[in-house]
């Protein structure tokens, strides 16, 4: 590829053209892939409205670009390493010979099965190659995919099923986490007692459980697969044909459902796995994170086979059969790059150090982190134990909504600087706002983190409601996206975020609106009205603190506090579980009903020294109250 970063002066010439001939930058990039027809504008960008196009008029295929372009110099190189839950069981290593067949079979299957441009299809499937054959059969056949995490609860998987009015589910039989079996196609019926739009659903035999299939509805996949021909040709799309829609928690109730298109993203998530991850031909690299999040799509499926890269999928968990698992891997296979988030080292760092020293982890070359930012005993850890402080440390930040990395260092070329991500990549304009909302033109600042101008990879509206897309992020600052976090510059202009400013929690990773959560805990019966803020926890990160006001006293709190948890789980999924729950009198309000999470926030970290005038509260004694009460 020609647009590898090799060095500061690079960079440097890079970022310079990126911002003074940005749509020069980015169509010289786009000249190393396939197009079918070429564009008529590189870019149209209009960040009051919220309206971008980037290389319309052209057409392609992310497919093509993925697999068929690889055919005839990487055919027989392997594309997926399959590596299943339990270590006994045997990998699989896909070469994009084989890859193509199976995308290509898939691709028939789902136009058998009545699905077409523009149809969504949801995905609830474990980490398993039949998850990447059918997001990029979707891709190939332009039909949009919405894969849902399958840790998500029935109730939270139909929300997303009725958003996007899903034609079709792909789920599996069941999925191996660790040492459980979960039940994923009882999940699956469930949800859809709610989901009238739902025609047919494909079912992967994965656990080979006893499961209840509906007539007409349900079908599995392995004898449709069987007969399918492995003869497809991939279809030309627009650019800006919509690629697929992923859910994200919003700071209100309903989950965002945030589209990205064809052509930019391609580019984006190309430009940056090649770049970030230093990809060298023949190495091995390996994102765990699940492709139910935004990372899993963008650095285990396209970023890294559109560079023609080996990438690894993962089923299992790194905890079992023990803490030494994810070190098997990495010599097991030589893997080169290693990308995971800071709550997993943060588990594996409380292990004993055994279970490190046990391997070699010579192979590895660059190792990342990614999904909150990571605090500096973590970073030491990981740079001391698994890096052998030779690997470069890139400390990655982006979101669901740009699609790809923004802010991240370049291995052997960016500062290494615990917790901070260094540098903006080529074409990103980072500012920090002040309090007034102008931007914040000098270094030792902290601020709200905004970004000027598009970039390629950017979401182009939350599915349905383009007027919540642009609310939530370009009216705050206009002519800016607003991202929701804070960031700090310092006296040499190096980023360090510094968390979220709204109502989403960041907890092992997962971004939590608080909202839903408590929608959820509002419905059982004996509560009046609850609050949720965060609280620092060693391994997660953040933990979640349920503030819960009853109708009436009830004498077994603890079993109530074990409904609301089961509550949760119901609604949401596990992964949204209160780590504490508090039952309060009443909760710190406004005049005018606004609750006070400030001060809650205060009480569940500990810090009870500064909460500020609470003399114009509504209610200021329930503060005193809550803080004498709290456990």
């Amino acid at each position: 590829m020609s647009y590898k970063i090799r060095n500061k002066e690079d960079y440097a010439a890079s970022y310079k053209k990126s911002i003074e001939n940005n749509s020069d930058f980015w169509e010289d990039i786009a000249q190393n892939f396939t197009w079918f027809k070429p564009w008529n504008t590189v870019m149209e960008c209009d960040m009051k409205e919220a309206s971008f196009k980037w290389f319309d008029g052209a057409q392609t295929n992310i497919t093509y670009n993925c697999i068929d372009r690889h055919l005839e110099q990487k055919g027989n190189q392997t594309a997926i390493i399959f590596e299943p839950n339990l270590p006994t069981d045997k990998a699989l290593q896909i070469s994009y010979n084989q890859l193509h067949e199976n995308v290509c079979k898939m691709s028939n299957v789902l136009i058998q099965m009545g699905i077409k441009k523009g149809d969504r299809v949801a995905i609830y499937l474990p980490m398993i190659p039949e998850l990447a054959y059918c997001v990029l059969a979707c891709a190939r056949i332009g039909a949009i995919h919405s894969v849902i995490f399958a840790g998500f609860s029935s109730g939270a998987l139909s929300a997303r099923i009725n958003d996007a009015s899903c034609k079709m589910v792909i789920t599996s039989d069941g999925s191996y986490r660790g040492n459980k079996t979960i039940d994923l196609k009882g999940i699956v019926d469930e949800a859809l007692k709610d989901c009238p739009c739902v025609q047919n659903v494909l079912v992967v035999e994965r656990t080979n459980t006893e499961i209840k299939m509906i007539k007409n509805r349900d079908h599995y996949l392995t004898p449709l697969i069987e007969a399918a021909s492995s003869v497809h040709e991939a279809q030309a799309f627009d650019s800006e044909d919509p690629l697929f829609i992923l859910y994200t928690s919003g700071s209100t109730g309903k989950p965002k459902g945030m589209l990205h298109t064809t052509g930019g993203y391609m580019i984006y998530t190309a430009y940056t796995f090649n770049n970030v991850f230093a990809y060298e031909e023949k190495d091995v690299y390996w994102c765990t994170a699940d492709i139910g999040w935004i990372t899993g799509h963008s650095y285990i499926v396209y970023g890294p086979l559109l560079n023609g890269a080996t990438t690894l999928m993962f089923e299992g968990v790194p905890s079992y059969p023990n803490a030494g698992r994810f070190w098997e891997i990495v010599d097991k296979f030589q893997v080169n790059q290693f990308y995971t988030a800071p709550t997993a080292i943060r588990a594996l760092a409380k292990e004993s150090i055994d279970y490190v020293n046990k391997y070699e982890l010579s192979s590895l070359k660059i190792i990342g982190t990614v999904g909150e930012p990571i605090n500096e005993e973590a970073w030491q850890w990981y740079h001391k134990n698994i890096g052998k402080e030779k690997c470069p440390i890139v400390d990655t930040w982006w979101q669901t909504e740009t699609g790809g990395i923004l802010i991240s260092p370049l291995p052997h070329i960016s500062p290494q600087i615990p917790t901070f991500a260094t540098n903006p990549l080529p074409g990103i304009q980072p500012v920090l706002m002040d309090q007034s909302g102008n931007e914040s033109s000098e270094n030792n600042v902290v601020g709200k983190l905004c970004i000027k101008r598009a970039w390629p990879s950017i979401a182009r509206t939350i599915w349905g409601d383009h007027q919540r897309y642009k609310e939530t992020y370009f009216t705050a600052f206009p002519g800016y996206y607003f991202t929701g976090d804070g960031a700090k510059r310092d006296s040499s202009g190096m980023y360090r975020i510094t968390g979220r400013v709204d109502d989403v929690i960041i907890v092992s990773g997962h971004n939590l609106g608080t909202a839903p959560i408590e929608d959820a805990i509002n419905e059982h019966e004996y509560v009046a009205e609850s609050a949720i803020v965060g609280f620092p926890h060693d391994v997660k990160g953040n933990a979640l603190y349920g503030y819960v006001t009853l109708k009436q006293d009830i004498e077994n709190k603890e079993l109530l506090k074990k409904e609301i948890n089961q509550l949760i789980s119901e609604k949401i999924g596990p992964i949204a579980k209160l780590d504490r729950i508090q039952f309060t009198p009443g909760l710190p309000k406004t005049r005018s009903g606004k609750i006070m999470r400030r001060i809650l926030r205060k009480i569940a970290e500990g810090d009870f020294a500064s909460f500020g005038d609470i003399s114009t509260l509504l209610n200021p004694e329930v503060v005193e109250e809550i803080k004498n009460g709290k456990i």
